[in-house]
């Protein structure tokens, strides 16, 4: 299974240490295509129109995109967009900060599942229950 992880870049780098985790339980079942968003540093060696590009390309390779939606993000709502017109499966996972939840049109969308988690043993027990191991 080809996974695109998808998370705030630019505006969740408080949480790279988590999306490295998140990953590193991802490829239990399969090849992620997205390892970077778990990496400390940006690459700024790309134009914002190739990382699109590339990004868009990853995410019509992919067999389903997981969404790490707890950072509000532009990108990720895009991705996101786009691969609900693509019918890719999406999970959402959001964690609750000071009472506030994830946006209404995730969470209302009915394209989506959506899990609420609160740390990474529980968002790994989502990936069992949801995803086969390869």
């Amino acid at each position: 299974m080809k996974i695109y992880f998808s998370g705030s870049i630019r505006g969740g780098q408080q949480d790279t240490d988590l999306y490295a985790d998140l990953i590193r339980e991802l490829k239990q079942y399969g090849t992620v295509l997205t390892e970077h968003i778990g990496c400390k540093t940006i690459d700024h060696t790309l134009t914002d129109q190739e990382i699109h590009d590339r990004d868009i390309a990853w995410v019509k390779e992919s067999d389903i995109v997981i969404a790490e939606v707890t950072v509000p993000s532009l990108g990720v709502g895009y991705e996101i967009g786009r691969a609900i017109d693509m019918k890719k499966r999406i999970i959402c996972l959001y964690r609750s900060l000071n009472g506030k939840t994830s946006s209404a049109m995730i969470l209302g969308c009915k394209d989506l599942q959506c899990f609420q988690y609160s740390n990474l043993k529980e968002a790994i027990a989502i990936f069992k229950t949801n995803l086969k191991a390869k």
